[in-house]
């Protein structure tokens, strides 16, 4: 899974503010063109977006590689059916279109993840919700950003030490429940230590968090989201 690198690209040098931005006009033209000359414009501006965070589509599709079987099964549940004629590929053209827009979607919020710290995304959202709402929100972002890549490396590591041990050659139910089992017992130990470090160092609801700045960087990018949003009603 994809996580947060510093570097130097355009993406790295955008104000959170201005990427969120971009994201949530980026998701909302896609639910709008959800039509294949829609997505292809789409597809221009995600390539964009990577191309500024130094991605590739290529580690996208790895990163999430989790999402491909998900959204392929949406796609043949529609394609196959129980009698003749058996397949219907129109039936999935409007599910295969769905899929490709939450890659897109996906692939877009992957240069995000990749170019945006946990602190400067808590303080975008303490930025966009004031009070206590926000700071309890962009607390939650902020671990969960941490959180995760913990869980999935986790999970890696179960799935090693059942490979070590022959686990793979067990029933794929077996191995299901072995996995999810030692998942949900290692992040139920992480919560808790989690907690106890917070406790622990007096966890602030007021953090200093990094200051936000709008720069000359930021302008482009911020035009690129008012045409998304014109692009929505358009």
């Amino acid at each position: 899974m994809l996580r947060y690198e510093p570097g130097d690209s355009l993406a790295h040098r955008l104000d959170p503010r201005t990427k969120l931005a971009v994201q949530l006009a980026f998701a909302a033209a896609a639910f709008a063109h959800t039509d294949p000359q829609g997505l292809a414009v789409l597809t221009v501006v995600t390539g964009v977006a990577l191309a500024s965070a130094h991605l590739t589509p290529v580690s996208v599709l790895w990163g999430y590689r989790f999402l491909l079987p998900l959204l392929a099964a949406a796609v043949l549940f529609e394609l196959v059916t129980l009698g003749p004629p058996w397949i219907e590929p129109a039936a999935a053209v409007d599910p295969l279109l769905a899929s490709y827009r939450t890659l897109l979607i996906v692939a877009v919020a992957a240069g995000y993840v990749r170019t945006t710290a946990a602190r400067e995304s808590r303080a975008a959202v303490q930025w966009a919700i004031p009070g206590k709402p926000g700071r309890l929100l962009g607390a939650g972002v902020g671990l969960v950003f941490r959180f995760l890549p913990l869980l999935r490396r986790d999970v890696a590591a179960i799935q090693d030490a059942e490979r070590a041990r022959l686990g793979d050659e067990r029933p794929t139910r077996e191995r299901l429940r072995t996995v999810g089992a030692a998942g949900l017992n290692r992040a139920f130990a992480r919560a808790d230590r989690l907690a106890a470090a917070l406790s622990a160092r007096c966890f602030s609801w007021n953090a200093t968090l990094p200051r936000l700045r709008f720069r000359r960087v930021d302008v482009p990018a911020l035009a690129v989201a008012a045409a998304l949003v014109a692009y929505v009603f358009g």
